[in-house]
């Protein structure tokens, strides 16, 4: 086991099958997209905040410890009933060494925030993060006053203690990432930002919005495009980013895996403190479940999923919510009928090209699955167990993991990237399905 709490890469994981249709209730940590959304927040705001129910996963301690080596106090408070407690004293920022990990958010949300320090700030992360794009942000904050030196992983910031700040125009078609990233610290900025979006169309709306929405709890002014009256345009005023007390919803994109098992095996799964109103992508699993032929209900903030004697395939555009993709593809596998996963070629600059790496793994496992120019075809075959490479990616993994449930010797490789979002996964999975953690633990030669 690696220094950060996952399994070596080299070993193999016997994803377990599922001898009867699940029937669990699975109570998830909370969302790392508003974990890290909040630190950063938190980092630039007038005054001390809390962050409560804060998910602990690979991607949200390396954002502690980048905000941290640039000189925010972070502290956490374990509680049993709320999770963790995140404890965020701001500071005047100095430079450092900043770890990225294979974390989209640190890698796109830090260069603005180090373009803020008093210092040089050293960027870098893992092997396979250097191939992520990363110019558009980069080349966004040189023309916004920043003096930064390489186009990817690694790269320096030298930063003066401000930033300039303007209007700039970027291609933010491969993740809606490049957004995000400049308007979580563009308040800070001495003219504020106008981002301007010129290119392809832009993926994962939700996240652009749950962005602006946690700005504007902090009494930060952001116009939308709707409200600029320009077409892919937000504007972020200057001002102060006020301190908020926060508590962090479920990763409902977590959740998505489990609520799968209900739907593959027949069984039913509960999922407790479902939000009545989310910006989160995860809450659309409803829907696709429900046209998948599962029976999808929320009752006093519980959602339950109850799975069909056979799954339908579904012809659906994943554009806004490709993270959903890989268990949506693990269902569509499993599904009566072919289906068409559309809108997804910005996923081929994900953790790996989850394209490609769906495709060969499904693929070797006797299905059948079409590339597209931007998306998939699935077409359902009868499944045989092999090894299923995880690419570093942690939904990948949980797409294997979903498979193995009613595929016989499934061996996941490297199932300790799912510490990526949601650490203790292995267990969470065993709990599910009512075995000791230890029995789905074994480590295959």
């Amino acid at each position: 086991m690696g220094e950060d709490g996952r399994v070596s890469r080299d070993s193999l994981w016997r994803a377990p099958r599922a001898e009867a249709p699940v029937d669990a209730s699975v109570t998830l940590p909370g969302s790392k997209s508003i974990t890290n959304r909040a630190l950063v927040l938190a980092a630039l705001a007038s005054g001390p905040s809390t962050i409560t129910g804060a998910l602990r996963s690979r991607d949200t301690d390396l954002m502690i410890r980048g905000l941290q080596a640039l000189g925010v106090t972070i502290t956490a408070t374990p509680d049993a009933a709320t999770g963790t407690t995140l404890h965020v004293v701001p500071a005047p920022m100095t430079g450092g060494a900043v770890d990225c990990g294979l974390a989209g958010t640190v890698m796109r949300f830090l260069p603005p925030v180090a373009a803020l320090a008093d210092g040089t700030v050293a960027v870098d992360g893992d092997e396979q993060a250097r191939t992520r794009p990363l110019g558009t942000i980069l080349e966004a904050l040189r023309g916004l006053g920043a003096d930064i030196t390489g186009d990817a992983l690694p790269f320096t910031v030298r930063g003066r203690g401000a930033l300039r700040g303007g209007t700039v125009t970027i291609d933010a078609s491969g993740s809606s990432q490049f957004v995000s990233g400049l308007l979580l610290s563009a308040a800070r900025f001495d003219e504020g930002v106008t981002v301007r979006h010129q290119g392809g169309s832009l993926p994962s709306m939700p996240h652009i919005d749950m962005t602006v929405e946690m700005l504007r709890e902090a009494g930060v002014v952001v116009l939308t495009p709707g409200e600029s009256g320009d077409a892919d345009t937000w504007r972020v005023l200057p001002g102060e980013i006020a301190p908020v007390d926060r508590v962090v919803e479920p990763d409902l994109s977590n959740a998505t895996p489990f609520l799968a098992a209900a739907a593959v095996t027949g069984g039913t799964v509960r999922v407790p403190l479902w939000p009545s109103r989310t910006t989160q992508p995860g809450d659309a699993i409803r829907g696709i479940l429900t046209d998948m032929g599962a029976d999808v209900r929320t009752e006093r903030g519980t959602l339950t999923v109850t799975g069909p004697k056979s799954l339908r395939g579904i012809d659906i555009d994943l554009h806004d919510i490709g993270e959903l993709t890989p268990t949506v593809a693990a269902l569509a596998a499993l599904a009566d009928g072919p289906s068409v996963l559309r809108g997804i070629a910005h996923l081929r600059g994900h953790e790996t090209d989850r394209l490609a790496a769906l495709t060969a793994e499904i693929d070797k496992l006797g299905g059948a699955v079409t590339e597209t120019a931007d998306g998939l075809r699935i077409e359902p075959r009868p499944l045989h167990g092999g090894r299923w490479h995880s690419y570093a990616d942690h939904r990948m993994a949980t797409a294997g993991a979903i498979l193995g449930l009613v595929v016989e010797g499934v061996d996941i490789e490297d199932v300790g990237t799912t510490a990526k979002t949601l650490p203790g996964f292995e267990n969470l999975w065993a709990a599910m399905l009512g075995r000791p953690a230890s029995a789905e633990q074994e480590a295959l030669s």
